[in-house]
Protein backbone atom coordinates (compact mmCIF):
# COMPACT_ATOMS: atom_id res chain seq x y z
CA UNK A 1 0.00 0.00 0.00
CA UNK A 2 2.82 2.33 0.91
CA UNK A 3 4.53 1.59 -2.43
CA UNK A 4 1.37 2.45 -4.36
CA UNK A 5 1.12 5.82 -2.61
CA UNK A 6 4.75 6.56 -3.46
CA UNK A 7 4.16 5.69 -7.11
CA UNK A 8 1.08 7.94 -7.30
CA UNK A 9 2.95 10.82 -5.59
CA UNK A 10 5.88 10.41 -7.99
CA UNK A 11 3.59 10.51 -11.03
CA UNK A 12 1.86 13.64 -9.67
CA UNK A 13 5.20 15.38 -9.15
CA UNK A 14 6.32 14.45 -12.67
CA UNK A 15 3.03 15.79 -14.11
CA UNK A 16 3.40 19.06 -12.24
CA UNK A 17 7.00 19.34 -13.40
CA UNK A 18 5.98 18.77 -17.04
CA UNK A 19 3.15 21.26 -16.73
CA UNK A 20 5.44 23.88 -15.23
CA UNK A 21 7.80 23.45 -18.13
CA UNK A 22 5.01 23.58 -20.69
CA UNK A 23 3.25 26.64 -19.24
CA UNK A 24 4.85 29.70 -17.60
CA UNK A 25 2.73 32.51 -16.10
CA UNK A 26 4.33 35.84 -15.20
CA UNK A 27 2.79 38.94 -13.69
CA UNK A 28 4.57 42.20 -12.95
CA UNK A 29 3.59 45.77 -12.10
CA UNK A 30 5.01 49.04 -13.46
CA UNK A 31 5.25 50.81 -10.10
CA UNK A 32 5.23 49.21 -6.67
CA UNK A 33 4.42 52.56 -5.02
CA UNK A 34 1.79 55.15 -6.01
CA UNK A 35 -0.08 58.09 -4.48
CA UNK A 36 -3.77 57.90 -3.71
CA UNK A 37 -5.73 58.15 -6.97
CA UNK A 38 -2.74 57.49 -9.19
CA UNK A 39 -2.73 54.57 -11.60
CA UNK A 40 -0.31 51.79 -12.42
CA UNK A 41 -0.40 48.91 -14.90
CA UNK A 42 -0.30 45.21 -14.06
CA UNK A 43 1.07 43.04 -16.87
CA UNK A 44 0.05 39.37 -17.10
CA UNK A 45 1.77 36.98 -19.55
CA UNK A 46 1.37 33.26 -20.19
CA UNK A 47 3.95 31.39 -22.27
CA UNK A 48 2.34 28.22 -23.70
CA UNK A 49 2.63 25.78 -26.60
CA UNK A 50 1.18 26.51 -29.99
CA UNK A 51 -2.46 25.44 -30.10
CA UNK A 52 -3.07 25.57 -26.32
CA UNK A 53 -6.34 27.18 -25.26
CA UNK A 54 -5.61 30.04 -22.84
CA UNK A 55 -8.22 31.90 -20.77
CA UNK A 56 -6.97 35.04 -19.01
CA UNK A 57 -8.86 36.51 -16.04
CA UNK A 58 -11.26 39.33 -16.89
CA UNK A 59 -12.40 42.22 -14.66
CA UNK A 60 -15.11 44.83 -15.10
CA UNK A 61 -14.37 48.54 -14.55
CA UNK A 62 -14.23 49.43 -10.80
CA UNK A 63 -14.13 45.74 -9.91
CA UNK A 64 -11.62 45.06 -7.14
CA UNK A 65 -8.74 42.75 -7.92
CA UNK A 66 -8.14 42.65 -4.17
CA UNK A 67 -9.94 44.59 -1.43
CA UNK A 68 -8.93 48.26 -1.77
CA UNK A 69 -7.44 47.99 -5.30
CA UNK A 70 -9.73 48.61 -8.29
CA UNK A 71 -9.34 47.72 -11.93
CA UNK A 72 -9.85 50.91 -14.00
CA UNK A 73 -9.70 49.13 -17.35
CA UNK A 74 -8.19 46.11 -19.02
CA UNK A 75 -6.73 45.67 -22.49
CA UNK A 76 -7.69 43.09 -25.04
CA UNK A 77 -5.80 39.83 -25.00
CA UNK A 78 -2.75 39.86 -27.25
CA UNK A 79 -1.08 36.80 -28.76
CA UNK A 80 2.45 36.73 -30.20
CA UNK A 81 4.46 33.80 -31.53
CA UNK A 82 8.02 33.46 -30.21
CA UNK A 83 9.27 30.40 -32.11
CA UNK A 84 10.14 26.91 -30.99
CA UNK A 85 6.45 26.03 -31.32
CA UNK A 86 5.52 28.44 -28.50
CA UNK A 87 3.43 31.57 -28.08
CA UNK A 88 2.81 34.31 -25.48
CA UNK A 89 -0.71 35.43 -24.49
CA UNK A 90 -0.80 38.71 -22.52
CA UNK A 91 -3.19 41.28 -21.07
CA UNK A 92 -2.70 44.57 -19.18
CA UNK A 93 -4.79 45.78 -16.21
CA UNK A 94 -4.82 49.43 -15.08
CA UNK A 95 -5.08 49.61 -11.27
CA UNK A 96 -5.77 52.39 -8.77
CA UNK A 97 -6.47 52.75 -5.06
CA UNK A 98 -7.89 55.41 -2.74
CA UNK A 99 -6.76 54.12 0.64
CA UNK A 100 -3.29 54.40 2.12
CA UNK A 101 -2.04 50.87 2.69
CA UNK A 102 0.27 48.13 1.48
CA UNK A 103 -1.76 45.73 -0.63
CA UNK A 104 -0.95 42.22 -1.80
CA UNK A 105 -1.87 41.66 -5.43
CA UNK A 106 -2.82 37.97 -5.59
CA UNK A 107 -1.45 35.56 -8.13
CA UNK A 108 -3.96 35.66 -10.99
CA UNK A 109 -5.43 32.41 -12.25
CA UNK A 110 -4.83 31.55 -15.92
CA UNK A 111 -6.53 28.52 -17.41
CA UNK A 112 -4.50 26.58 -19.97
CA UNK A 113 -6.44 23.79 -21.66
CA UNK A 114 -8.84 23.88 -18.70
CA UNK A 115 -6.09 23.60 -16.10
CA UNK A 116 -5.32 26.37 -13.59
CA UNK A 117 -1.93 28.07 -13.66
CA UNK A 118 -0.95 30.96 -11.41
CA UNK A 119 1.48 33.80 -11.59
CA UNK A 120 3.32 35.38 -8.70
CA UNK A 121 2.03 37.60 -5.90
CA UNK A 122 2.98 41.30 -5.91
CA UNK A 123 2.96 44.11 -3.35
CA UNK A 124 1.52 47.58 -4.03
CA UNK A 125 2.12 50.43 -1.59
CA UNK A 126 -0.37 53.33 -1.70
CA UNK A 127 0.73 56.62 -0.09
CA UNK A 128 -1.39 59.61 0.85
CA UNK A 129 -0.58 63.24 0.05
CA UNK A 130 1.16 64.87 3.04
CA UNK A 131 -1.06 67.44 4.78
CA UNK A 132 0.18 70.38 6.83
CA UNK A 133 -1.58 69.71 10.12
CA UNK A 134 0.35 72.46 11.94
CA UNK A 135 -0.99 75.34 9.81
CA UNK A 136 -4.31 74.08 8.45
CA UNK A 137 -5.72 77.59 7.95
CA UNK A 138 -2.72 79.06 6.18
CA UNK A 139 -3.49 79.89 2.53
CA UNK A 140 -1.05 81.06 -0.08
CA UNK A 141 -1.94 84.06 -2.23
CA UNK A 142 -2.52 83.54 -5.97
CA UNK A 143 0.62 83.49 -8.03
CA UNK A 144 1.32 86.03 -10.76
CA UNK A 145 0.78 85.16 -14.39
CA UNK A 146 3.88 83.41 -15.61
CA UNK A 147 5.31 84.33 -19.01
CA UNK A 148 6.08 81.41 -21.23
CA UNK A 149 9.78 81.21 -22.10
CA UNK A 150 10.69 82.30 -25.62
CA UNK A 151 10.93 79.35 -27.99
CA UNK A 152 12.66 79.91 -31.32
CA UNK A 153 11.04 76.81 -32.79
CA UNK A 154 7.60 78.40 -32.34
CA UNK A 155 8.57 81.71 -33.95
CA UNK A 156 11.05 80.59 -36.61
CA UNK A 157 8.37 79.89 -39.24
CA UNK A 158 6.79 83.33 -38.69
CA UNK A 159 10.21 84.97 -38.89
CA UNK A 160 10.99 83.44 -42.29
CA UNK A 161 7.46 84.20 -43.54
CA UNK A 162 7.89 87.84 -42.44
CA UNK A 163 11.20 88.00 -44.29
CA UNK A 164 9.51 86.56 -47.39
CA UNK A 165 6.77 89.18 -47.05
CA UNK A 166 9.37 91.97 -47.00
CA UNK A 167 10.98 90.57 -50.15
CA UNK A 168 7.59 90.42 -51.86
CA UNK A 169 6.88 94.03 -50.86
CA UNK A 170 10.22 95.13 -52.31
CA UNK A 171 9.58 93.27 -55.56
CA UNK A 172 6.06 94.70 -55.74
CA UNK A 173 7.33 98.28 -55.35
CA UNK A 174 10.02 97.67 -57.98
CA UNK A 175 7.48 96.37 -60.50
CA UNK A 176 5.09 99.24 -59.75
CA UNK A 177 7.79 101.85 -60.37
CA UNK A 178 8.82 100.09 -63.57
CA UNK A 179 5.22 100.06 -64.75
CA UNK A 180 4.90 103.74 -63.85
CA UNK A 181 8.05 104.71 -65.77
CA UNK A 182 7.16 102.55 -68.76
CA UNK A 183 4.50 104.76 -70.33
CA UNK A 184 1.55 102.95 -71.89
CA UNK A 185 1.15 102.94 -75.64
CA UNK A 186 -2.20 104.48 -76.48
CA UNK A 187 -3.58 103.81 -79.94
CA UNK A 188 -6.24 106.16 -81.21
CA UNK A 189 -8.72 104.92 -83.77
CA UNK A 190 -9.23 107.64 -86.37
CA UNK A 191 -12.34 108.12 -88.45
CA UNK A 192 -11.13 108.91 -91.98
CA UNK A 193 -13.44 110.25 -94.65
CA UNK A 194 -12.79 108.29 -97.82
CA UNK A 195 -13.04 110.64 -100.83
CA UNK A 196 -13.90 109.08 -104.22
CA UNK A 197 -10.98 108.84 -106.63
CA UNK A 198 -12.41 111.33 -109.14
CA UNK A 199 -13.07 113.98 -106.46
CA UNK A 200 -9.56 113.58 -105.07
CA UNK A 201 -8.06 113.92 -108.57
CA UNK A 202 -10.16 117.00 -109.44
CA UNK A 203 -9.19 118.66 -106.15
CA UNK A 204 -5.51 118.12 -106.94
CA UNK A 205 -6.00 119.49 -110.49
CA UNK A 206 -7.62 122.63 -109.03
CA UNK A 207 -4.49 123.14 -106.94
CA UNK A 208 -2.28 122.62 -110.01
CA UNK A 209 -4.40 125.10 -111.94
CA UNK A 210 -3.44 127.87 -109.50
CA UNK A 211 0.26 127.48 -110.25
CA UNK A 212 2.03 129.94 -112.57
CA UNK A 213 3.94 128.27 -115.38
CA UNK A 214 6.67 130.75 -116.34
CA UNK A 215 9.75 128.75 -117.38
CA UNK A 216 10.95 125.29 -118.24
CA UNK A 217 11.49 124.28 -114.57
CA UNK A 218 7.97 125.28 -113.55
CA UNK A 219 6.60 123.53 -116.65
CA UNK A 220 8.40 120.33 -115.63
CA UNK A 221 6.93 120.49 -112.11
CA UNK A 222 3.51 121.35 -113.57
CA UNK A 223 3.38 118.31 -115.88
CA UNK A 224 4.91 116.00 -113.28
CA UNK A 225 2.14 116.84 -110.83
CA UNK A 226 -0.54 116.60 -113.51
CA UNK A 227 0.56 113.16 -114.78
CA UNK A 228 1.05 111.82 -111.25
CA UNK A 229 -2.50 112.91 -110.42
CA UNK A 230 -3.80 111.07 -113.49
CA UNK A 231 -1.72 107.98 -112.66
CA UNK A 232 -3.10 107.86 -109.10
CA UNK A 233 -6.63 108.24 -110.43
CA UNK A 234 -6.09 105.42 -112.95
CA UNK A 235 -4.78 103.13 -110.16
CA UNK A 236 -7.92 103.71 -108.08
CA UNK A 237 -10.38 103.72 -110.99
CA UNK A 238 -9.08 100.96 -113.28
CA UNK A 239 -7.14 98.81 -110.80
CA UNK A 240 -3.74 98.49 -112.48
CA UNK A 241 -0.46 99.96 -111.24
CA UNK A 242 -0.09 102.95 -113.52
CA UNK A 243 2.56 104.46 -111.22
CA UNK A 244 5.10 101.86 -112.38
CA UNK A 245 4.17 101.93 -116.10
CA UNK A 246 5.31 104.06 -119.00
CA UNK A 247 2.97 106.41 -120.78
CA UNK A 248 2.68 104.05 -123.75
CA UNK A 249 1.81 101.11 -121.48
CA UNK A 250 -0.90 103.14 -119.75
CA UNK A 251 -2.49 104.20 -123.06
CA UNK A 252 -2.41 100.58 -124.28
CA UNK A 253 -4.26 99.38 -121.19
CA UNK A 254 -6.84 102.16 -121.44
CA UNK A 255 -7.64 101.41 -125.10
CA UNK A 256 -9.37 98.20 -124.01
CA UNK A 257 -12.23 100.08 -122.31
CA UNK A 258 -12.06 103.74 -123.28
CA UNK A 259 -13.34 106.04 -126.06
CA UNK A 260 -10.78 106.41 -128.87
CA UNK A 261 -11.05 110.20 -128.99
CA UNK A 262 -10.63 110.42 -125.21
CA UNK A 263 -7.60 108.10 -125.37
CA UNK A 264 -6.02 110.18 -128.14
CA UNK A 265 -6.38 113.37 -126.07
CA UNK A 266 -4.88 111.65 -123.02
CA UNK A 267 -2.06 110.23 -125.19
CA UNK A 268 -1.28 113.75 -126.40
CA UNK A 269 -1.14 114.96 -122.78
CA UNK A 270 1.32 112.19 -121.73
CA UNK A 271 3.49 112.77 -124.82
CA UNK A 272 3.70 116.50 -124.06
CA UNK A 273 4.58 115.73 -120.44
CA UNK A 274 7.35 113.34 -121.52
CA UNK A 275 8.80 115.98 -123.85
CA UNK A 276 8.77 118.62 -121.11
CA UNK A 277 10.34 116.32 -118.48
CA UNK A 278 12.93 114.55 -120.62
CA UNK A 279 13.52 116.67 -123.75
CA UNK A 280 13.32 120.15 -122.13
CA UNK A 281 10.43 121.05 -124.42
CA UNK A 282 8.73 124.37 -123.65
CA UNK A 283 4.96 124.60 -124.13
CA UNK A 284 2.72 127.53 -124.87
CA UNK A 285 0.16 128.86 -122.40
CA UNK A 286 -2.83 127.68 -124.42
CA UNK A 287 -1.21 124.26 -124.75
CA UNK A 288 -1.00 123.95 -120.96
CA UNK A 289 -4.62 124.92 -120.58
CA UNK A 290 -5.68 122.42 -123.25
CA UNK A 291 -3.85 119.57 -121.52
CA UNK A 292 -5.43 120.54 -118.20
CA UNK A 293 -8.89 120.48 -119.79
CA UNK A 294 -8.15 117.07 -121.37
CA UNK A 295 -7.22 115.69 -117.96
CA UNK A 296 -10.46 117.03 -116.44
CA UNK A 297 -12.53 115.59 -119.31
CA UNK A 298 -10.88 112.18 -118.93
CA UNK A 299 -11.74 112.11 -115.25
CA UNK A 300 -15.32 113.28 -115.81
CA UNK A 301 -15.94 110.67 -118.52
CA UNK A 302 -14.51 107.73 -116.55
CA UNK A 303 -15.67 108.55 -113.00
CA UNK A 304 -18.10 106.30 -111.13
CA UNK A 305 -21.09 107.14 -108.95
CA UNK A 306 -19.08 106.43 -105.81
CA UNK A 307 -20.02 108.60 -102.82
CA UNK A 308 -17.79 109.75 -99.96
CA UNK A 309 -17.62 107.22 -97.09
CA UNK A 310 -16.11 107.07 -93.63
CA UNK A 311 -13.90 104.27 -92.34
CA UNK A 312 -12.07 103.49 -89.11
CA UNK A 313 -8.31 103.47 -89.37
CA UNK A 314 -6.55 101.52 -86.64
CA UNK A 315 -2.83 102.28 -86.51
CA UNK A 316 -0.53 99.25 -86.65
CA UNK A 317 1.90 98.87 -83.74
CA UNK A 318 5.55 98.15 -84.34
CA UNK A 319 7.22 95.03 -82.95
CA UNK A 320 8.84 97.11 -80.23
CA UNK A 321 5.50 98.64 -79.23
CA UNK A 322 3.85 95.22 -79.15
CA UNK A 323 6.68 93.91 -76.95
CA UNK A 324 6.24 96.87 -74.60
CA UNK A 325 2.51 96.23 -74.32
CA UNK A 326 3.13 92.54 -73.52
CA UNK A 327 5.59 93.52 -70.81
CA UNK A 328 3.07 95.91 -69.26
CA UNK A 329 0.37 93.24 -69.20
CA UNK A 330 2.80 90.80 -67.55
CA UNK A 331 3.84 93.35 -64.93
CA UNK A 332 0.19 94.16 -64.13
CA UNK A 333 -0.59 90.46 -63.67
CA UNK A 334 2.42 90.03 -61.37
CA UNK A 335 1.36 93.06 -59.33
CA UNK A 336 -2.13 91.66 -58.79
CA UNK A 337 -0.80 88.21 -57.87
CA UNK A 338 1.80 89.71 -55.54
CA UNK A 339 -0.81 91.88 -53.81
CA UNK A 340 -3.11 88.91 -53.19
CA UNK A 341 -0.29 86.65 -51.93
CA UNK A 342 1.11 89.44 -49.75
CA UNK A 343 -2.25 90.17 -48.10
CA UNK A 344 -2.89 86.48 -47.46
CA UNK A 345 0.61 86.08 -46.00
CA UNK A 346 0.19 89.15 -43.80
CA UNK A 347 -3.14 87.87 -42.46
CA UNK A 348 -1.64 84.47 -41.69
CA UNK A 349 1.34 86.03 -39.85
CA UNK A 350 -0.93 88.27 -37.75
CA UNK A 351 -3.23 85.37 -36.86
CA UNK A 352 -0.40 83.01 -35.88
CA UNK A 353 1.34 85.74 -33.87
CA UNK A 354 -1.86 86.45 -31.95
CA UNK A 355 -2.30 82.74 -31.21
CA UNK A 356 1.26 82.46 -29.85
CA UNK A 357 0.88 85.57 -27.68
CA UNK A 358 -2.38 84.43 -26.11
Amino acid sequence: MFKVKNIILSLALLGCSGLAQAQQVEQRIDSLQILIGQQTVLHLKASVKQGDKVQLPSFKPQQQITPGVEVVEQSKGDTSHIGDDRMVVSRDYTLTSFDEKVYVIPALNVKVNGKNCHGNQLALKVLTVPVDTVHPNQFYPPKDVQDNPFSWSEWSALFWLSLLLLILCGAWLYLRNRLKNNKPIITHIRIVKRVPAHEKALNQINVIKQQHVENQETQKAYYTQLTNTLREYIVSRFGFNAMEMTSAEIIERLREAGDQKMIDELKELFQTADLVKFAKYETLVNENDANLVNAINFIDQTKTDEKPTEEKVVPQLTNEEQKTQSQRRLIKSLLWIGAIVGLALLGYIIYQSAMLLM
